[in-house]
Formats: structure tokens, sequence, C-alpha cells
């Protein structure tokens, strides 16, 4: 009897688990045939904001998706990869066992690269919301990009530094250790060196784990450093602005899109971000009618406002919608047949206009055609520059 009992407890513990790792109830008709969409990021640690945020949006426009009740439904399932490659890897053999047949994800570049090379011996389709390296699309037909690249954020940086004298003398701090960070400040360099700016410090770290940024904070001091570029995620940079601050050091910082998401950072003084300039496709305070709708539904249903993570995995998730209507895709089909026809949509003049972007379009390289916007933190929001 005990052991039909923890048996019994066993199954609805799998039932329990397998209804939270799919995202919950989608909405949708329940006799309708789905394509089987999953995710793949960070539910839990050091960047779960961005994975959270990321499910959030897919997860709400799978739900307006279905509601409709047309030929295209999803079936959604999200798993975690607590931001790490082989996590990302057995999160992808979970999906494949389920019988998935398009990818949106992953969600950070470095596990985006390891998935990335499995989906494309598989030939599943995967659009990224979020994973910027030109790595993950690198000699892979079947992948492609929703956020703007590496190099674009780091040309972009420089000139609009140089454009709108910010600083002739710039500092940088960087994880050398990561993909994202090293792509976008490898071509800052490079494009500041073009525009006359004086790179006078260059700090480095190994690790998003990091806590103590005290010997690169000083190095840019003593450095008569104007502006410190931060090509990072939000974690590190929360740090470096408190120990910044401690240290009254107060040069202009200027970040990327992996800040977007520090100030719902828990227990993180959103006053220390005030005047931080960074990059970003999405502003939730904008004033534009689709922004306005898709943030109220957001907060209504998440009761926080929504980042650029989960606009992108909402645009994701729609412009899969779109191309799969154009395409004449069926969830009948093999997810191969289903690659083959997203591909030649993707790259056949399909055009998308969402959250983060309008026209945009994709090249045959994976990379989408939309431009970063430059805003400063003023007072817990966003401002457009």
């Amino acid at each position: 009897m005990k052991m039909k009992k923890i048996l019994c407890i066993a199954l609805v513990l799998m039932m329990a688990f397998g209804a939270v790792a799919c995202g919950g109830d989608d909405n949708g008709d329940e006799g309708a045939a789905k394509i089987k969409l999953g995710g793949i990021g960070p539910l839990t640690g050091g960047a779960a904001v961005y994975g959270i945020a990321v499910n959030n949006g897919a997860q709400l426009a799978v739900e307006e998706i279905n509601a409709l009740g047309g030929d295209i439904q999803f079936d959604y399932n999200f798993q975690d990869d607590e931001h790490d490659a082989e996590k990302a890897v057995n999160a992808y053999s979970n999906l494949k066992d389920w019988g998935l047949q398009i990818l949106m994800g992953a969600v950070t570049t470095t596990p985006c690269v390891a998935v990335a090379s499995e989906t494309n011996a598989d030939r599943i389709f995967e659009l990224t919301p979020s994973a910027s390296s030109t790595d993950v699309t690198k000699d892979k037909d079947n992948v492609f990009q929703m956020c703007f690249t590496d190099p674009n954020q780091g040309i972009t940086a420089a000139d609009y530094i140089a454009d709108n004298n910010l600083g002739q003398k710039i500092a940088v701090i960087y994880n050398n250790a990561d993909a994202y960070s090293t792509g976008i400040y490898t071509a800052f360099a490079s494009e500041a060196s073009a525009k006359g700016l004086d790179i006078v410090y260059t700090g480095t770290f190994s690790s998003d784990d990091n806590a103590d940024f005290n010997v690169q904070l000083k190095g840019a001091k003593d450095a008569n450093a104007e502006l410190v570029f931060l090509p990072i995620y939000y974690t590190p940079a929360s740090l470096i602005l408190a120990q910044a601050k401690s240290m009254e050091y107060a040069p202009v910082f200027f970040g990327v899109d992996g800040m977007d998401g520090i100030l719902t950072l828990e227990g993180f003084d959103q006053s220390l971000a005030d005047g931080v300039m960074l990059m970003t496709p999405f502003n939730p305070w904008s004033e534009d009618e689709k922004v306005a709708a898709f943030v109220s539904a957001y907060e209504e249903k998440y009761n926080e406002t929504p980042n650029q993570f989960a606009a992108d995995a909402y645009d994701c998730v729609y412009a899969i919608y779109n191309a799969c209507q154009e395409a004449g895709v069926t969830a009948d089909m093999s997810a191969e047949d289903i690659c083959a026809a997203l591909i030649s949509q993707f790259t056949g003049g399909f055009t998308f206009d969402g959250l983060t972007g309008h026209g945009m379009t994709w090249s045959t390289a994976g990379e989408v055609s939309k431009a970063p916007v430059v805003c400063v933190i003023q007072d817990g929001i966003y401002v457009d520059l």
C-alpha cells in the first residue's frame, strides 16, 4: 500500500511539473491541432530576469493568438537553462522528446550558441529574442535573431558618444569570458578609434558573479575617464553603479541592452541609475498605441512593467505566427518541413511590424534590420533621446 501511495504522489508531482514547464493555460481551442513551440532561457540564477521576462512575453502572445481560434495555434513549453550552455542543451533535448517543431530561444548568448548547433543539425527553425552574438547565427541558415547584433550595438554606441560629445576620454569595463560582452566591446573599440575617441582605460572581469569592481572603477577614475562604457548584463552593472557612488566617482555611464532589467532588480536602489544611458529597442513608457496596449496587458497579467526582453519574445511569437500563416504551415508538418518553409519566409522578403521595430526584415545571415534606440534613465523610467 505504501508503494502504491508513493507512486501515486510521484505521478501527481510529475503531472504538476509538466503543467508548469509548458507555460500554463494558453486559452486555445483544446480540440485544435497545435504547433509545438518551445523556449529556452534562465528562469533561475543570476540571469533569471531575462528568462522570466521572455517566458512571460511569449506566454502572453501565445494566449492572444490561441484565443483567436484560427488555423495556427501553439502548444507552448519553456525550459529553464540557468544561463548555462550544458543545461541549455539538456533543455533542448527535453523539448525534442516533447515533440518540438519551432524554437523560440535561447535567451542568453552562450547557451544559444550551444543550442543553435543542435537545431541546425536537426533542421529545427530557431528565432532567438535576445542572443545577439554573430556566433549564434554563423553558418546556420535556420537560426534568426529578433535582437540587434553585438557589432551593431558597439558601433552605434561609439557613434552616439562621439556625435553627441558625451566624453572624449572613455573607459570600458566588460566581461572578457562572455561572447556577448566581448563582441560588443570589440566593435566599440574599433569604431571609437575611427571616431577619434580615446579609450584611456579597459577593465575586465570573467564572471557575472563578480562582486567587487573597485579595481576597475579606480582604474577608470585614475585615468580621468569622463564616460564609462558598460557592455555587460544588469547584475554586474548594478554593483558598478553602487560602488562608483561609494568612491564618489560620477562619470557618464553608458550601457547596452543587457542592462535592461536593472530597474526591477530586487534590492537595487533605482536612484543609482539616474542619468545612466543605454541602448534598447523598447521603451515601455512610449506613447505608441501598440506598445501601450502590450504594457497594459502585461502589467495586468504579471503585475510588473515589461522590459525589452518581454517585448522581444512577444515579437518573436507574433513573427513566427505571421510567417507560419504566410507559408501555409500546419501542425501536422514535420519540424524539418516547417524549418524549410520558415527559412524561405524570413529570407524571402517577409516583413514584420512589432513592438521593437517597424518594417523588420531578416538577412540570409539571420540578422534583423532594426536599429538601437538610446534612452536615459530619469526618475525610474526610460526617456527617449
